[in-house]
C-alpha cells in the first residue's frame, strides 16, 4: 500500500506570536505512512485520524490501539511513537502550533496532555478547519498567520465538541444549570436539585465547561445582567433582582469585580433603548431582523 502527504510549516514573527495561539504547520495525508518517532517536540500538535486504525506509544507506556475516529495529542518534551497498520493505513490531517494561550485551554480541559490518544465521535468538524488551514497556507497569503493562528482556536472547540467523552454541548446539567441561573440557589441547592452532590456537580461542570458551577453560574448571571443593563431603563435594583440578587449593593460591587466597571457605568457605555423590546431569539446572519422604522437596506440594526 502506497502513501500521499501534503505538509506545510510556518514560521510566525514576535507579533504573530503575541495572538496567543499560532500555528506552525498543516498536513493532510493517507495511506500506509511510515511511522513516526520515538521523538520530541518543542511544540504542541494536534493529529486527526479519520479513517483506519494503528498504535500509539508514549515514554516507557503501553502500545494504545487507535481506531478512527480519533486524536493523537503530541505535547512538547513527551516521547512519542506512532503509525498505521499496514493493513489498513489511515488518513490522517495534522496541526503543529504553540503560543501562550494554551495554558488556558488546558486549564479549560480542551487540551488534554494526560490523554494522548482520544476517540472521537466524528472527524469531520476538525477536518473541515484543517482543511481551512491547508487553504490559507497558499503561497503568498498576506494574512497567513493571523488566518492560520484564528482557525487553530476554532479547531481545539472543533475538537472538543467532537470528543467521544462528552456531548457536543457538554454534559445535560449545564442546559439545567442555565435554566435555573437567576433563581437564588446556593451550589449545594442546585445540585440537590439535580439530585447530585456538590463534589458531582462540581466535577461535571468541570468536566464540560472547565470552570466551577459558581463561575459557570455568575458568567449566565452577568451575561444577561448586561443584557437589560444595555436594552432597558430598569432600575440597577430590578436588573440585580432580575439575575437572583436580592441586595443590589453586593449585585453592584460583584458586577464591579468581574466586568471591571460599575453597572451605571456600564450602562452609560453600552446603553441604548432597543425598539421593540429585547429579543432573545438569535438572528440569522444570512436574514437578519428588520427593525419597524428602519431604512431598508441597513439591516435594521438600532444606531
Amino acid at each position: 500500500m502506497s502513501y500521499h502527504t501534503w505538509m506545510r510549516y510556518f514560521t510566525p514573527g514576535p507579533v504573530h506570536r503575541k495572538l496567543g495561539l499560532v500555528c506552525l504547520g498543516v498536513g493532510l495525508q493517507y495511506g500506509d505512512l511510515p511511522v513516526v518517532g520515538p521523538r520530541t517536540l518543542d511544540h504542541h500538535v494536534a493529529v486527526v485520524i479519520s479513517s483506519g486504525r494503528g498504535w500509539f506509544r508514549g515514554a516507557d507506556g503501553p502500545v494504545l490501539d487507535v481506531a478512527a475516529p480519533a486524536l493523537l495529542w503530541l505535547t512538547p518534551g513527551t516521547v512519542h511513537h506512532y503509525g498505521p497498520d499496514p493493513a489498513t493505513g489511515w488518513d490522517e490531517a495534522f496541526v503543529d502550533f504553540t503560543g501562550s494561550a494554551v495554558a488556558a485551554y488546558t486549564e479549560l480541559g480542551y487540551v488534554q496532555p494526560e490523554r494522548p490518544v482520544v476517540p472521537l465521535s466524528d472527524a469531520t468538524g476538525p477536518r473541515t478547519v484543517v482543511t481551512r488551514i491547508a487553504r490559507a497556507a497558499r503561497r503568498g497569503n498576506p494574512m497567513l498567520e493571523v488566518e492560520t493562528s484564528a482557525a487553530v482556536h476554532d479547531l481545539l472547540v472543533a475538537l472538543r465538541r467532537s470528543r467521544a467523552d462528552m456531548a457536543p454541548d457538554g454534559d445535560p446539567v449545564l442546559p439545567a444549570l442555565a435554566r435555573d441561573a437567576f433563581l437564588p440557589l446556593s451550589v449545594a441547592e442546585h445540585a440537590a436539585r439535580h439530585g447530585m452532590t456538590t463534589a458531582e456537580l462540581r466535577s461535571a461542570v468541570r468536566r464540560a465547561a472547565g470552570c466551577s458551577p459558581k463561575d459557570y453560574l455568575l458568567g449566565i448571571r452577568l451575561g444577561r445582567a448586561k443584557e437589560l443593563l444595555a436594552a432597558t431603563e430598569l432600575p440597577i435594583a430590578a436588573v440585580a433582582r432580575r439575575v437572583g440578587y436580592d441586595d443590589p449593593a453586593y449585585f453592584s460591587r460583584l458586577f464591579t469585580r468581574r466586568v471591571g466597571v460599575a453597572p451605571v457605568r456600564f450602562r452609560d457605555q453600552q446603553g441604548r433603548t432597543v425598539p421593540g423590546g429585547w429579543s432573545d431569539r438569535v438572528p440569522d446572519a444570512g436574514d437578519p431582523p428588520v427593525v419597524e422604522g428602519a431604512p431598508r437596506g441597513t439591516g435594521g440594526a438600532p444606531a
